[in-house]
């Protein structure tokens, strides 16, 4: 699709009187004057990767997430019928600005989507600056979690305490949000 094609399609869709949400970027919308505009969510994007039999898990993560101000993203919630859900998937990895893995007795031993997710996600986090935070691994119970992460990256358990654990990963998206941010002025 070329630029012009999807100006026209974000037009059309406005001239409904409908804004237009680039998922996780931002909104185009049309002013009193007639006028487009963007405007930039700055939310931090937020991958979340799990097994399907931790759904439940990853929906309220999803969920506690978006109520924070974050773009969680969640295959469940953000993939349309008829997309190629493989290349989303990747593009959505890659574009975001943070990535969970759900780690649980039950994803730490399946095959699978699981795994392929937190492989990309790791080839992601080396083309980043070293100091910069891009996987946050939790726990969903008490399972091991993989050698290579737990090398590499500490982890956050969302159990026994859910609120804890969570609260420990907004605290880590936020501190490195504000650095990003201090980083990025010139």
């Amino acid at each position: 699709m070329t630029i012009d094609e999807l100006a026209r399609l974000i037009r059309g869709a406005m001239s409904r009187s409908h804004p237009v949400e680039i998922d996780g970027l931002g909104t185009f919308s049309i002013d009193d004057a007639g006028e487009v505009f963007f405007s930039h969510h700055g939310r931090a994007r937020v991958f979340i990767s799990y097994a399907r039999e931790d759904s439940a898990a990853a929906v309220r993560l999803f969920k506690a997430l978006e109520k924070q101000g974050y773009a969680p993203w969640l295959d469940r919630r953000k993939l349309l019928p008829g997309q190629d859900w493989p290349r989303r998937i990747d593009d959505a990895i890659a574009s975001s600005d943070f990535f969970i893995p759900c780690f649980s007795k039950r994803s730490v031993r399946k095959r699978g989507a699981f795994q392929a997710e937190i492989r990309l996600a790791l080839d992601c986090a080396r083309r980043m600056p070293l100091d910069e935070v891009f996987l946050i691994p939790v726990r969903l119970d008490d399972c091991r979690v993989p050698e290579r992460i737990r090398q590499e990256t500490q982890f956050v358990d969302l159990f026994p305490d859910w609120s804890a654990g969570f609260g420990r990963v907004v605290e880590i998206i936020e501190k490195q949000s504000a650095c990003r941010l201090i980083n990025e002025k010139p």
